[in-house]
């Protein structure tokens, strides 16, 4: 469950306090409208404000001033050729599908561009009803511009002053699902779960990681932080740190099942896991509510009680009741979820007050771990093509519009066109998987929201009455808009209702036609989404040679960090970053191509297993940092260079043999950029030689260190035998 649909962590979201936000500026710019003016002056400046707040997303001020400026000028000129148009048909018909290409095309920027898009269709269908003469059309649209630019005001004072609130909250929901990827480690441990079942939530689970931890990064690392600040970014340091350990922890959960599954060593392991996630869940609420956390967690009794059990376990081994190889994985896991819990320990203690020096560097240019806002008009042209995605998504819309306003003027009651276009808007989306969802949650939502609209106007005709529960219904769309849609949809269907009725008091029979039109819509919705669809295989090829390429760079990085070749470790915590982000977009791939019918999907267990192993790379080299840490004392330097250059270079030669492989199988079917990543490893040494040595003999790590380079080995060369797996199925399965 989204932790913003428990009540307790919901009213201290930046979920709750956006869309009380809005509401408070959409619904208290309305009602001092209506003080000094007529109802339907008040409700063109309420849509002003309202398609404003479709951009009033937490984000630096900078980026918000931004995206608020675009909407407000986007939407106010779409406004007026809208209505400069209305009165003759034919040119507004033309105008509609061009407006709706056009803006469809902005969705090549970003998910971020996502809500501009809607916006512009929105208040493009809600004017394709006005008919207006020349000078009404720009009295119009002035009062929709004074809307947008009053709401926009009001906006950014209210998230200045709550600027480190808003920080608060967006670092808190990374680590709410921080905690929500342990409860899933948790279930490895779990017997009656399904282990397949489980590395695919989790991998479903660090897509969305991948993008909470981004949002946090982009809220607190930029810009000059004061004392306060400061906490909050040290917090967002450990818990990345705090991350890297729980992805370490991985371990093999088939050996420990197999031969650990009658003992109670296993409970005891997933009840510890799932404190961890309850502690962790404490800070996080902790910081959204202001305040320092201290754990409350006692794990000393869980571990004494693991650790009889290892006791009676070594004995087992001893007596060869239990191979080795159990009994090491499970000591392994032990004792990395110590340190779990120590940097959990850590995290609290981020929470009380800010620390010297500041984690990362002062001095360092953060801007590759920051998302960047470019929006050139290049951008849009290079995509004008056919095998744009992009483009084929805005003929879609386009096409979709115009077959919804044909229907629209041939059918038999008072026909509202603007419902049918705008359920097309809100249904079709860039991806298949994303229509397949919207459409049932529209349907469903619209629905609901027609019924206790009719319910409410059937018994409320006060117009202050009926702003209240406008003021609902506009808090309601933004803050579930991105946790649970369906209550959203019927957010914004009472809202529309309720705002056209203001308008234009209706009959009862309106919303029994809007359920139809819905129908309709989706219906056109449904059939254009098979129309120039870009289906999710055809990106496969790019984005698995980018995990590759990225994955070479994070090798060169870890060896240069671990064999202390760099002061620091910005550039791995970079290179790590683009792994991650990579692995994210395939992953995310693999999500939707599995929403699309089943005769679009290819290689899906081998890009599974791909991914999986990539992640444990990453697992690996997070494990080879912690047992150098903890292994520092005597540790034969010598000996560990030669073994970490053997390590890497066994995985960098692997994930070179993967690119090479790709590149034969598939030539032409990978875009031309330049993914070669140059590698220099120091293979002049004698490691059989040096592992005689006494000094290496009594080393505590070594045994530790030789078992972690077999198991990265045999990763990294699954990676190849998967990714290989998949050029074949791919150019086995072309249309």
């Amino acid at each position: 469950m989204h932790y913003a649909l428990d009540l307790r962590t919901f009213i201290f979201s930046h979920y709750f306090y956006t869309g009380f936000r809005i509401a408070i500026g959409v619904i208290g710019l309305t009602s001092i409208v209506l003080a000094y003016a007529d109802l339907p002056t008040a409700m063109t400046v309420c849509i002003g404000a309202l398609c404003t707040s479709l951009m009033d997303m937490p984000s630096p001020l900078r980026h918000k001033f931004n995206e608020m400026l675009s909407s407000v000028l986007l939407c106010t000129a779409v406004t007026l050729i809208v209505s400069l148009c209305a009165p003759i048909n034919w040119l507004l018909s033309v105008m509609l599908v061009v407006i709706s290409f056009l803006a469809s095309m902005m969705v090549v920027y970003g998910k971020k561009m996502m809500p501009l898009q809607f916006a512009a269709l929105f208040i493009m269908t809600l004017s394709m009803e006005n008919e207006l003469s020349a000078r009404q059309a720009f009295l119009h649209t002035g009062l929709f511009l004074a809307g947008s630019l009053a709401y926009m005001t009001y906006s950014m004072v209210v998230s200045w002053f709550l600027r480190r609130r808003i920080k608060q909250q967006v670092l808190a929901e990374a680590l709410f699902e921080v905690t929500r990827y342990i409860d899933i480690k948790a279930g490895f441990y779990d017997t009656s779960t399904d282990l397949n079942e489980q590395f695919n939530l989790a991998v479903r689970q660090q897509i969305i990681i991948a993008d909470k931890q981004q949002a946090s990064r982009d809220m607190l690392l930029r810009g000059k932080q004061d004392e306060q600040d400061a906490v909050l970014v040290q917090v967002h340091f450990r818990m990345l740190d705090l991350y890297e350990l729980v992805l370490a922890t991985h371990t093999d959960y088939v050996v420990l099942r197999r031969y650990l599954s009658d003992t109670e060593v296993l409970d005891l392991m997933h009840q510890m896991v799932d404190k961890a996630a309850r502690d962790i869940e404490s800070a996080a609420y902790a910081v959204t509510r202001k305040r320092v956390s201290h754990s409350e967690v006692n794990y000393q009794q869980d571990l004494d009680a693991i650790e009889r059990c290892v006791i009676q376990l070594e004995q087992d081994c001893r007596e060869g009741k239990l191979p080795e190889e159990a009994l090491t994985s499970l000591r392994s896991s032990v004792n990395k979820i110590r340190d779990v819990i120590d940097m959990i320990a850590q995290l609290h203690l981020a929470t009380q007050a800010p620390v010297a020096p500041m984690p990362g560097q002062p001095d360092a240019d953060l801007t590759p771990f920051l998302t960047q806002q470019k929006y050139a008009v290049g951008v849009i042209l290079s995509s004008m093509s056919w095998t744009s995605p992009t483009f084929r998504f805005s003929l879609r819309v386009a096409m979709a519009i115009t077959v919804g306003l044909l229907i629209a003027d041939h059918l038999p009651y008072a026909a509202h066109g603007y419902w049918i276009v705008l359920t097309i808007v809100i249904i079709l989306k860039p991806s298949f998987s994303m229509t397949k969802q919207r459409r049932s949650d529209r349907l469903i939502g619209t629905v609901i929201g027609c019924a206790i609209t009719s319910v409410v106007l059937h018994f409320v005709h006060t117009p202050a009455i009926l702003l209240a529960f406008l003021f609902l219904a506009t808090a309601g769309v933004p803050a579930f808009l991105y946790v649970k849609y369906r209550y959203a949809a019927v957010a914004a269907t009472m809202q529309i209702l309720l705002q056209i009725n203001l308008l234009v008091p209706t009959n009862a029979h309106v919303v029994s036609e809007r359920l139809t039109d819905t129908l309709i819509g989706a219906i056109i919705a449904t059939v254009f989404s098979f129309i120039l669809p870009s289906w999710e295989y055809k990106t496969l090829p790019q984005l698995v040679k980018n995990v590759l390429a990225d994955n070479q760079r994070y090798i060169i990085a870890a060896r240069d960090l671990l064999e202390a070749r760099v002061n620091d470790d910005f550039v791995y915590r970079i290179s790590r970053k683009r792994l991650m982000d990579s692995l994210a977009g395939l992953s995310s791939a693999l999500v939707r191509m599995l929403d699309e019918p089943e005769s679009k999907h290819r290689a899906v267990e081998d890009i599974n297993l791909f991914v999986v192993q990539n992640y444990l790379v990453i697992a690996h080299v997070a494990s080879l940092r912690l047992l150098m840490r903890k292994h520092a004392a005597n540790q034969p330097s010598a000996y560990v260079k030669a073994m970490l250059e053997d390590i890497f270079s066994q995985v960098w030669n692997n994930l070179a043999r993967a690119q090479q492989r790709w590149d034969a199988i598939m030539p032409s079917k990978t875009p031309a950029v330049d993914s070669k990543v140059e590698g220099h490893f120091d293979v002049d040494y004698a490691l059989d030689a040096l592992a005689d040595d006494e000094a290496v003999q009594a080393w505590s790590g070594r045994r530790l260190m030789q078992r972690r380079n077999k198991l990265i080995a045999e990763d990294a060369n699954r990676i190849v035998i998967h990714s290989t797996a998949i050029a074949h199925k791919l150019i086995s399965n072309e249309d």
